[in-house]
C-alpha cells in the first residue's frame, strides 16, 4: 500500500487546530482590549470566530508505524478538509479576565493500493478537538498600551480511524488517538497607535503531556465600531507530544484573521 500517503494523511489529520488559538482580535484569549463597553455588573463580553491558514512541519507518527517526517502546505491541508470551527469568547472585569478557545477539525482522505490485494484503497479520517481555558491579569495599563500575564489550561484530542476496502480487509478498520493537556503561561499586548488601529501580540509556553507547547503571533487589528473590529496578522505554534508510539512533534504557522464581536 501506499503508506507514505496514509501516513500524510493521518498527519493532516492530527495538526489542523488549531488552535492555537487566537489573533481574533485584540478582544482574544491573547490580547487585551484597551477600549471596552462595561455592562452595569462591570463585565465585558466578546465572541470572535476566527480563520488560521495554518501550514504544517515537523514529525508525526500513528498506527504503529515509524515516524516521519511532513512538510504540508495549508493549500494541502485544505484538500482534505471536511468541517473546520474555530472560535473565541472572553469575559473581562477591570484587570480580570477570563477566557476560552476552541478548535475543532475533521478531515478525510482516500489513497489506492498499487496491486489491490489487501485492499483496493484505504480511507482516513481524523478528527482533532484543541480547547484552552484559561485567567489573565493586567499589570501595566495606560491610555494607550496594556499588558496581562495569562495563564491556563489547553486539552488536546485526537482521533483518527483508518478504512479499508476491497481486497482481502475489506470492510476492517483501524483507530488510534490521544488525549493530553499541558499547562500554558505568558504575556499579552496591546498598544494603540490610533483610536481604531492598533498592534497586538502574544507569547506562551508551557507543558505538561507534551513536552513542549507554545504559541506566539503579532497582529494588526482596526475597530470598525465600538462593538466590531477585525484583526489580520501571522500566528505559529508548536508541540512536541509522543505517548506509545503516537508522535506530534510539529509547528504549524501562517496567516491567521478574525472578527470580533463586543456585547
Amino acid at each position: 500500500m501506499k503508506i507514505c500517503i496514509i501516513r500524510t494523511l493521518a498527519v493532516i489529520g492530527t495538526c489542523l487546530v488549531a488552535g492555537t488559538v487566537k489573533a481574533a482580535d485584540s478582544y482574544s484569549p491573547m490580547t487585551p482590549e484597551l477600549q471596552q463597553t462595561t455592562t452595569e455588573s462591570g463585565w465585558t463580553f466578546s465572541f470572535a470566530p476566527y480563520f488560521w491558514a495554518a501550514g504544517l512541519s515537523g514529525e508525526v507518527a500513528q498506527f504503529g508505524l515509524p515516524a516521519v517526517d511532513v512538510d504540508s502546505s495549508f493549500g494541502d491541508i485544505f484538500d482534505n478538509l471536511e468541517f473546520g470551527a474555530m472560535a473565541i469568547g472572553e469575559a473581562r472585569n477591570g484587570p480580570y479576565s477570563i477566557f476560552a478557545d476552541v478548535m475543532y477539525t475533521k478531515i478525510s482522505g482516500q489513497a489506492g493500493t498499487p496491486r489491490g490485494v489487501l485492499a483496493t484503497d484505504v480511507e482516513l479520517t481524523s478528527e482533532t478537538f484543541a480547547g484552552l481555558l484559561g485567567a489573565g491579569y493586567s499589570i501595566f495599563e495606560s491610555d494607550t498600551v496594556q499588558l496581562d500575564v495569562v495563564g491556563g489550561l489547553r486539552i488536546w484530542s485526537v482521533e483518527s480511524e483508518l478504512s479499508f476496502h476491497g481486497g482481502l480487509l475489506d470492510g476492517r478498520s483501524r483507530s488510534d488517538e490521544a488525549t493530553w493537556v499541558d499547562g500554558l503561561a505568558g504575556v499579552r499586548g496591546t498598544y494603540s497607535l490610533t483610536p481604531e488601529l492598533y498592534l497586538t501580540g502574544w507569547g506562551l509556553v508551557g507543558a505538561g503531556g507534551a513536552d513542549l507547547d507554545w504559541d506566539v503571533a503579532a497582529a494588526v487589528g482596526y475597530r470598525f465600531m465600538d462593538s466590531i473590529s477585525m484583526v489580520a496578522g501571522y500566528r505559529a505554534l508548536g508541540v512536541d507530544y509522543s505517548d506509545n508510539g503516537f508522535v506530534f512533534d510539529a509547528v504549524q504557522q501562517g496567516p491567521i484573521m478574525g472578527l470580533v464581536v463586543r456585547f
